[in-house]
């Protein structure tokens, strides 16, 4: 079929919509000699026309490769898979997420025809399917509500128990079974902004590439994402907590003396000397789980983080250097750490004799024991997967009662605590091995609230006042809580101590 152009008889009748300008541009020719014609369609006016072909000469004329055929799946995968940069963990979840977010839906498209429309769309189909995801959520508390019920009425009724009250009672649970097996998991800003991350970093490199012109992912909108600021466990929020169930934030921050309860009580753990070591010199859970023996010296009382154990979507562990120049460090240990691992060293060398000996008495029923060479591992040596100590700690607060907290908000206490014993925050920054001193103040810094109303009634004791307001009453009986002074006092701390010839619970 040949074009008619302009002699198409629709045309010289003027029906609406019909008809739409092309532009024809002559490239210059390629490096192996080829002709460049590129010519493309669908304006509505030859203005529209003239702009595109122009845009398209600028960008030919930058070194932009205006002709290519890569599409979006093949140029991802080809960038993930030369990122010799990033560690084999991280890389895994960005080609995770390439794979079931962004190939499925922009894949297909040629990657030079990539607009921010099209990368809009995908985050808008995430928001409609976080609706979908919480419905899901509301059906599956209605199922555990009905099982429970349902399982009430079977165990509480008299015996013989009638038998429609049992199958009640299966068809509940598999009714709760299919609805847990549904999404429920909300993803919120700050999961989006990872995603939007790391999809603008590969359309960076195609535009220092010259693939692309420009980065389709600049313009794109999310919510906005604000990283949780931590809370205290003050009275108030507690009692809130033990009446309703409520935890007011995402991040939580025990006070010295919810800590120190928890270290009490916690002496017989198996964990009990991890939880310490995060307690006051916060290695991340990666980090404690990692630490060898070989880089624990007890004899300058220091602990050296070189190795970290990682998990990746598949809960499978790795063990990578830590996760940035800052983490790399070396922590001193105070007396009570010290002691700690020096009762741990001795502990473990008892349980690997008595383990071998188990071993040789009956090798069918007891494996050799995994001299590892990690600190803190299990009774037979293994090490502990980072998982495991997360779960085998919120187990634990959990008998305790103690309002509950991430095993990685023990950072957040020992940040905290570091602070209020006067710790400067450059100090408090090489402790917590982060690379930016912002991220140390504005993110794991917050202040116990008695030491907060101290600084607060410090600054208003600085103005002379003759006719100034009482203060406040005690309310644990004194005539005020607060008397004034003549100079600013630093406020001082006294940290709830923890025994430090406590064992392990195998010792």
């Amino acid at each position: 079929m040949r074009e008619l152009k302009d002699d198409c008889p629709r045309l010289k009748k003027r029906e609406k919509g019909h008809g739409s300008w092309y532009y024809y541009v002559h490239l210059p020719d390629d490096a192996k000699g080829d002709r460049r014609r590129p010519r493309k369609g669908g304006h509505l006016t030859k203005e529209e026309a003239e702009k595109a072909a122009q845009k398209l000469w600028d960008e030919a004329s930058d070194g932009v490769d205006v002709e290519n055929k890569v599409t979006v799946a093949d140029f991802l995968r080809t960038w993930i898979a030369n990122r010799a940069d990033l560690k084999d963990t991280m890389k895994e979840e960005y080609a995770d997420d390439l794979e079931r977010i962004f190939i499925p839906a922009l894949g297909h498209r040629l990657l030079r025809e990539l607009r921010t429309a099209h990368v809009q769309a995908v985050f808008a189909d995430i928001w409609a399917q976080n609706e979908i995801k919480a419905a899901n959520q509301v059906a599956a508390d209605q199922a555990r509500a009905v099982c429970t019920a349902a399982h009430s009425a079977w165990k509480d009724a008299p015996r013989p128990r009638p038998h429609e009250l049992r199958a009640a009672w299966s068809a509940a649970r598999a009714k709760l079974k299919d609805a847990l097996a549904e999404p429920r998991r909300n993803t919120g800003p700050g999961r989006q902004l990872k995603l939007l991350n790391t999809l603008s970093g590969a359309m960076k490199h195609a535009v220092n590439t010259k693939v692309l012109s420009e980065n389709p992912c600049e313009h794109v909108n999310l919510p906005k994402y604000e990283a949780p600021e931590p809370l205290v466990w003050t009275d108030a929020r507690v009692a809130r907590w033990r009446a309703t169930g409520e935890v007011p934030g995402s991040v939580m921050v025990w006070t010295p003396e919810q800590t120190g309860e928890f270290l009490d009580r916690s002496t017989d753990h198996r964990l009990y000397p991890a939880w310490h070591m995060q307690v006051f010199r916060a290695p991340r859970r990666g980090e404690s789980a990692g630490l060898r023996w070989t880089e624990l010296d007890l004899e300058q009382a220091t602990a050296t983080i070189s190795h970290t154990l990682v998990t990746n979507r598949k809960h499978e562990v790795r063990a990578e250097t830590p996760k940035s120049r800052a983490s790399n460090r070396t922590l001193t240990l105070d007396g009570s750490t010290l002691a700690l691992h020096v009762a741990l060293r001795d502990t473990q060398q008892m349980e690997k004799a008595q383990w071998q000996a188990k071993h040789r008495e009956d090798p069918k029923k007891y494996d050799p024991y995994m001299d590892t060479g990690y600190v803190y591992v299990q009774i037979d040596g293994r090490p502990w997967h980072p998982d495991s100590m997360s779960q085998a700690f919120s187990r634990h607060i959990k008998r305790l009662g103690l309002p509950p907290i991430r095993l990685h908000d023990l950072r957040h206490c020992a940040a905290s605590l570091s602070l209020a014993a006067g710790l400067s925050m450059k100090a408090i920054q090489a402790l917590l091995g982060h690379a930016s001193y912002s991220l140390t103040a504005n993110t794991y810094t917050s202040l116990m609230p008695q030491f907060a109303q101290a600084e607060a009634d410090a600054t208003v004791a600085v103005v002379p006042r003759k006719n100034a307001p009482p203060s406040a009453p005690d309310p644990e009986g004194g005539d005020h809580l607060t008397e004034p002074s003549e100079g600013l006092a630093a406020p001082q701390l006294t940290l709830v101590p923890s025994p430090s010839d406590a064992a392990p619970a195998a010792a």
